[in-house]
C-alpha cells in the first residue's frame, strides 16, 4: 500500500466505520444474476466490499456442473447460491448461526439447493472432499471481540490462518482445487509464510485491482 492511500485510510477510518454501522443498522439486500440475498446486520457485507463481487466474477467462468463445491465461511451466502444456480453441489459453511439461517432462507426462495453446515472451519466435514473450495477469509491481526467480526479479523497471531492451514492438507488433492483471495491491505507475505509451513504452495490465477486496491486470488495445492 502506498505511503498516501496508508495515511487516508488512518484519517478515515473513523468515519468509514460510523457509515458502515449506519448503513448495517438493518438487514440489506443484496443480488448477482438475479440471485436476492438478504444480509443480517450482524453478517459480513457483501454491498460495499470487492471480495465477494470479485469472486462471484471468478467462478461465473468455471465449469461447475455437477462439481462439489463448498464455500468455506460463506457470509451472506451468495457465491453459494450462484454456485447451485450453475448447478453444483453446494455446501456452505459458517461460524455465524445467523448467516446459516438468513441462506436457508434465501434458497428456498431463489429455488436454489444449499447444504448448511455449522462448522469452525472444516470441524464438522471431516471425510468429506470437495472438487472446488472457495476461501473469502478474515485477514486483519486482530482478536475478534463476537462472531461479527471474526469475519474481518484472523487473530493477533494469525490463528484463523494457523488453523485453516493445519487443516486443508487433508482436503486438496490434484483433482480439486482451492480458491482463496486475499487484499493488498492483508499481511499476503505472512500468510504464505504460515502456509508453507504445511506444505502449502500459493500460486497466483487471478489479479484485479478496484478503488486503488490489488486483490488477488490465490490457488492453494500441495507439492
Amino acid at each position: 500500500m502506498s505511503t498516501l492511500r496508508s495515511i487516508l485510510k488512518k484519517i478515515t477510518n473513523p468515519f468509514l466505520k460510523a457509515g458502515l454501522k449506519f448503513y448495517y443498522r438493518k438487514p440489506r439486500k443484496y443480488s448477482f444474476d438475479n440471485i436476492e440475498v438478504l444480509v443480517h446486520p450482524e453478517v459480513f457485507p457483501p454491498h460495499l466490499t470487492l471480495s465477494t463481487k470479485i469472486l462471484l466474477n471468478f467462478i461465473s467462468e468455471l465449469d461447475l456442473k455437477d462439481k462439489t463445491f463448498l464455500e468455506l465461511g460463506c457470509g451472506s451466502g451468495i457465491i453459494s447460491l450462484y454456485a447451485s444456480k450453475k448447478e453444483a453441489k453446494v455446501t456452505a459453511t459458517d461460524i455465524n448461526k445467523t448467516a446459516l439461517e438468513y441462506l436457508e432462507k434465501a434458497s428456498e426462495e431463489n429455488k436454489l439447493e444449499v447444504n448448511c453446515v455449522y462448522s469452525n472451519l472444516f470441524e464438522n466435514l471431516q471425510g468429506r472432499l470437495f472438487d472446488f473450495i472457495i476461501i473469502n477469509p478474515p485477514y486483519y491481526p486482530k482478536t475478534p471481540k463476537n462472531t461479527k467480526e471474526e469475519a474481518w479479523f484472523c487473530g493477533e497471531n494469525f490463528e484463523y490462518f494457523k488453523n485453516l492451514f493445519q487443516q486443508l492438507p487433508k482436503f486438496i488433492s490434484e483433482e480439486n482445487k482451492t480458491y482463496m483471495i486475499l487484499s493488498e491491505d492483508c499481511k499476503i507475505e505472512t500468510i504464505k509464510t504460515l502456509a508453507s509451513e504445511n506444505k502449502l504452495i500459493f500460486q497466483t490465477v487471478f489479479q484485479t485491482k478496484k478503488v486503488g486496491e490489488m486483490n488477488t486470488i490465490f490457488r492453494i495445492t500441495k507439492p
